[in-house]
């Protein structure tokens, strides 16, 4: 069944964008038609961690009304090596576009909502994609909003840092909530993550957020060393990372 899925967190640094990378190469190596869309446009970086130097058109632009999706898609499925298709729709770099972006007032937020929910027509539908995966901007900007109204399943990626801890509780509590959307949280970054203490930590995180755990990361050593250039799912098949982006995948498929 085709969805949307929006990987979001209450703060930056929880590993949502390399969680939205990698999950969305994960499904395309199994054969599906993914496109990962870079929706964070306070603090864009999917160009960068993709290494696509230039686009003709953004998601910016799109979201204007200044052109359509087809426009901005990008086809990176050669540098996944996959079997299934991987697009992306990036958000504009630039400066000058990061300002335009963050002074955008309500009534345009209501239309570029608008425009997220006609995804679902044009590529869901129409050009028969699997999963869209919106990769969200931080905490409660409207663009996130945007992106979480717009999604069958969100993805909370969070830590045991103790301010993340209280600011997803009250996120999900407040927002998720509200809009009664599909839920499911990510622990990442765990030091001790030892098969013997598993169950005490997806006891602990279920009491925590009262949402269903999708995956435990541990904290990887050479994934922050990384820092962000490698697509562990396609380089790295063998890596536990990837391992748990397929468990992952698994249970993302099952519901």
């Amino acid at each position: 069944m085709a969805r949307i899925i929006a990987v979001h967190s209450y703060k930056g640094g929880t590993g949502k964008t390399l969680l939205s990378v990698n999950l969305a190469a994960t499904f395309a190596k199994r054969g599906k038609k993914v496109c990962l869309f870079d929706l964070d446009f306070r603090a864009p970086s999917l160009a960068t961690l993709l290494k696509v130097e230039k686009s003709d058109h953004w998601l910016n632009d799109y979201l204007n009304g200044t052109c359509e999706i087809d426009k901005v898609l990008i086809d990176l499925s050669s540098k996944v090596d996959s079997i299934g298709k991987l697009f992306v729709g990036l958000a504009n770099p630039a400066t000058e576009a990061i300002r335009d972006m963050s002074g955008k007032d309500r009534k345009w937020e209501m239309r570029a909502l608008g425009r997220l929910l006609a995804l679902r027509d044009s590529l869901l539908t129409d050009m028969h994609f699997d999963y869209l995966i919106f990769d969200t901007s931080p905490g409660l900007q409207y663009s996130s909003i945007n992106a979480i109204v717009s999604a069958d399943l969100v993805l909370v990626a969070t830590t045991f840092d103790r301010s993340d801890v209280d600011g997803t509780k009250r996120m999900l509590r407040e927002l998720y909530d509200l809009f009664e959307k599909k839920t499911e949280v990510v622990l990442n970054k765990v030091l001790d993550a030892a098969k013997s203490r598993k169950l005490e930590i997806e006891e602990k995180t279920k009491d925590i957020y009262q949402v269903p755990l999708l995956g435990v990361v541990p904290c990887f050593c050479d994934i922050l060393r990384a820092e962000g250039g490698i697509v562990f799912a396609h380089e790295k098949p063998d890596h536990p990372f990837t391992r748990i982006l397929n468990e992952m995948a698994n249970e993302i498929e099952k519901t």
